[in-house]
């Protein structure tokens, strides 16, 4: 393109060359004979310039400025950035957009929350003034009221002053009469000195002035200073008082001030609405030093209460179980109504008791049961074929279940005593027996196995008059009733029996009342926590009830039956399992419901303190001198540290007395922890920690537990039966027993010559008097008939031959391991030990 000046100029003037700041382009100059030519070549444009005439130097005209595009490549910082993160430029775009939106709502937030804020300082500014406002309007008409109460009472002493009459006024006028001049009195007027009015001033007149005038003062404006309502409050209060007759000390109020078991001095005083330091100052008086911060015992605080003229009530911290359980009263006899019988059955291990009560209720139980044998209560309602229900509870047999059959004999209206007619009266029989007799409970007797070839009912009932148990047929009271478990014969006469018996009795309750009862059963399920068999006593239990138990409560969420069916209520003499419980509260515990949460935190934390108490004072220190000598005799004593983890807490109970009750002064079994559930890491740090083996029945560790057992190396024994459980460790606790050493007296022999001899020492020419004499047994040497050495035999000869032994009447050679001093006439004791192992009593 050709650029020419088509601007109106002189000739030869031309603008000077002008290039883009980019540089971009190549410019040729060539000078000839005074002319110059310059060209400028771009990128497809070329601009030719004409030279200038008359100049040294050529003036250059240049076009008119053009934008050189930049040829080099632009760099893409957004690529650029996302390189450097790892990412794609969409991503880091996206991200950059997401970035961008959370921050707009960020601040969409921010701005939202100032605003709120704002907004709720204006509204509470608002309020505030309002109620400001309010408050100095009722101050302002209390002080107007006040006023105006003023006021009027001085109007009023003001009339009645007015309204008397002046005892001096005739006199005064007489005397001002008497005291007029002669022209006075007929008329005339004299002149007298007017005398100045006393100053007075109205009631409504603002006062003068006084003192400094100040800015603050003048800025403040005329109006007076008004009387405050607390000072004309206090004047009233005066006046009030001045009414009466003058203020005086007032009244002593005396107080119903309640102490605790310990109280400090200012909680003391502030129940008296007493000052402490006029407790203190008494406390000094009576002698005892004490600050406001120091612990008074009852009867101290007691003192102090009654001398400065108070009523005092005790209290204690045992007073939170008042009226926990409540019994009957006369009014809710009307309310009684019969319920059905609860009934135990207690016996032998292995005499049927299960099988008995699968009969009756046509199920069968103890062919699930491990080892055939009952480990645990079972609680279940039986409906009979006349209509009518029974509460059964079955209870273990085996020896280890002592505490269980306790609580059974405790929890039940009648005890049915299982015998087998082929083994007649055994061990857990006769502690059913002693247990139903100090209950004072009816005892049935259910002879069983009535269809085995060795029954003899007359022997059994012939061996149960030595523990007072005389049947009908001897013309005693107590019921027995022969029948057979698996030929099902003799159930309907049982079922009539125990009819009859709870007919005599007239079992009644109230249903109305909060239920109460006994904690049967409990035990911690997976994904069911803590469940507890109940059998309701009185009153009926509902679901959401506030149920105490133990040093556990809850709100009860669930309820079921032995059939697992859901429950809503439960009346008197039903036994249900309840879910809700915070634990599993010890079997034989009795629950109640109360009506509050916080009555049952106070119950369950004053249990646990004072059971917590009771631990540490057991084990503190020694009582006495022969407590600490048997301590120290104990010293080396052996101990087997176990944890028990069983499927019900009543079981866990059984294992934890019937492991603690083994053993003797050497060896004894010590359970440090035990509960009803599954074994948990817990369980198995814990084990680890103390260096004890973990005892499983009937339940199972988690794959966690397993797991960390095999890394610590803990070891876990699983049990179903309980028998073989205690017999294992029984068998552990005698393999931990010193073996005991007996001695077996062997022969005597008489040291004839001593005779040294230089590598062997001393050896002893001895003829054997009574017995033998062996080659390595144990020897005594005797001396004027004391012992003055004891050791071991350790050369025997005969000539110069080394023997076994050597029988009476025959000289040998005798030479003492270790020991040389021997004389000539020594007597010398041959014996024989022998260790054996021993076994737990």
């Amino acid at each position: 393109m050709k650029m020419t000046d088509t601007n109106n100029k002189k000739p030869g003037a031309r603008k000077p060359l002008s290039l883009s700041s980019s540089g971009k382009g190549s410019v040729r100059q060539s000078l000839s004979g005074g002319r110059s030519k310059a060209v400028v070549v771009e990128k497809k444009k070329k601009v030719i310039i004409r030279p200038g005439a008359g100049s040294a130097k050529p003036k250059v005209k240049v076009a008119p400025k053009i934008s050189v595009p930049d040829t080099k490549p632009k760099i893409d910082e957004v690529a650029e950035a996302a390189k450097k993160l790892g990412l794609s430029k969409a991503e880091y775009v996206k991200r950059q957009k997401a970035l961008n939106t959370a921050q707009a709502q960020a601040d969409e937030r921010d701005a939202k929350k100032a605003a709120e804020q704002a907004e709720r300082q204006a509204r509470m500014a608002e309020e505030k003034a309002v109620l400001d406002a309010k408050k100095k309007d009722e101050e302002a008409a209390e002080l107007r009221r006040l006023e105006a109460e003023e006021e009027k009472r001085q109007k009023e002493e003001a009339e009645k002053l007015a309204s008397r009459k002046p005892v001096g006024a005739a006199a005064a006028l007489k005397k001002e009469d008497d005291s007029r001049s002669e022209l006075e009195k007929a008329g005339g007027r004299v002149k007298k000195k007017r005398a100045a009015p006393p100053p007075t001033r109205s009631k409504g007149e603002t006062k003068r002035r006084r003192g400094k005038l100040t800015i603050v003062s003048a800025l403040a404006g005329d109006d007076e200073r008004q009387r405050s309502l607390a000072s004309v409050k206090r004047a009233r209060e005066r006046e009030k008082q001045r009414q009466r007759g003058g203020g005086g000390d007032r009244e002593k109020i005396q107080r119903e001030v309640i102490i605790p078991e310990a109280i400090t001095v200012s909680e003391l005083s502030n129940r008296m609405a007493e000052r402490a330091r006029d407790v203190v100052k008494y406390l000094m008086q009576q002698g005892t030093m004490a600050t406001m911060n120091d612990v008074l015992d009852a009867d101290t605080a007691q003192l102090v209460v009654e001398d400065f003229g108070h009523t005092v009530k005790r209290v204690s911290e045992a007073d939170v179980e008042d009226n926990f359980i409540i019994d009957d009263t006369p009014s809710d006899e009307k309310d009684r109504k019969p319920r059905p019988p609860v009934i135990a059955v207690m016996g032998h291990v292995d005499h049927g008791k299960t099988s008995l009560l699968d009969a009756l209720r046509t199920t069968d139980v103890a062919s699930g049961e491990a080892g055939g044998i009952t480990q645990h209560i079972g609680a279940y309602q039986l409906k009979l074929k006349s209509g009518e229900q029974i509460t059964v509870l079955d209870t273990p047999g085996h020896a280890a279940f002592s505490e269980m059959r306790t609580r059974g004999a405790q929890a039940v209206d009648i005890v049915v005593l299982v015998v087998a007619a082929d083994d007649g009266v055994m061990p857990q029989t006769i502690e059913s027996i002693k247990y139903a007799q100090e209950a004072d409970t009816p005892i049935i007797v259910a002879i069983n196995k009535m269809d085995s070839y060795e029954a003899n009912a007359q022997k059994v009932e012939t061996d149960l008059l030595q523990h007072n148990i005389i049947t009908e047929s001897m013309s005693g009271e107590t019921q027995a009733i022969p029948v057979s478990a698996k030929e099902k014969t003799g159930l309907k006469d049982l079922a009539e029996a125990i009819a009859n018996q709870a007919e005599l009795m007239e079992l009644k309750a109230n249903p109305t009342r909060n239920a109460d009862g006994l904690v049967i059963e409990s035990k911690i399920e997976k994904g069911r926590g803590a469940v507890a068999t109940l059998l309701v006593k009185r009153g009926t239990l509902a679901r959401g009830q506030i149920v105490v138990a133990g040093e556990y409560w809850g709100k009860v969420k669930a309820m079921m039956d032995e059939r697992n069916a859901q429950l809503k209520k439960a009346g008197p003499s039903t036994p249900v399992e309840v879910m809700g419980l915070d634990g599993a509260p010890a079997p034989g515990e009795p629950f109640a419901v109360v009506e509050t949460e916080q009555r049952a935190r106070e119950l369950t934390e004053y249990r646990v303190r004072k059971r917590k108490e009771n631990q540490s004072v057991a084990s503190s220190g020694m009582a006495n001198m022969e407590q600490m000598m048997a301590k120290l005799a104990n010293k080396t004593a052996s101990e087997m540290p176990l944890l028990v983890k069983a499927d019900v807490e009543g079981s866990a109970q059984a294992i934890k007395t019937s492991l603690e009750a083994l053993g003797n002064d050497e060896v004894k079994a010590r359970v440090i922890y035990s509960a009803a559930g599954g074994i948990s890491e817990s369980d198995v740090q814990l084990a680890a920690s103390s260096g004890a083996p973990i005892i499983a029945f009937n339940v199972r560790a988690n794959k966690q537990a397993k797991e960390l057992a095999e890394k610590e190396g803990v070891e876990i024994r699983y049990y179903s039966i309980i028998y073989g459980l205690i017999d294992e460790i029984k068998g552990a606790l005698e393999g931990m027993l010193e073996p005991e050493r007996k001695e077996t007296f062997i022969g005597y022999a008489e040291v004839l010559e001593v005779f040294d001899i230089s590598k062997l020492g001393k050896i002893a020419g001895s003829k054997v008097t009574e017995g033998r004499v062996e080659r390595g047994s144990g020897v005594r040497l005797l001396r004027d008939d004391v012992v003055i050495h004891e050791g071991e035999l350790s050369t025997l000869k005969r000539f110069k031959d080394e023997v076994e032994k050597v029988q009476a009447g025959m000289e040998c050679g005798m030479g003492f391991k270790g020991y040389h001093d021997l004389r000539k006439g020594d007597q010398i004791e041959c014996f024989t030990v022998e260790m054996l192992d021993r076994k737990l009593d």
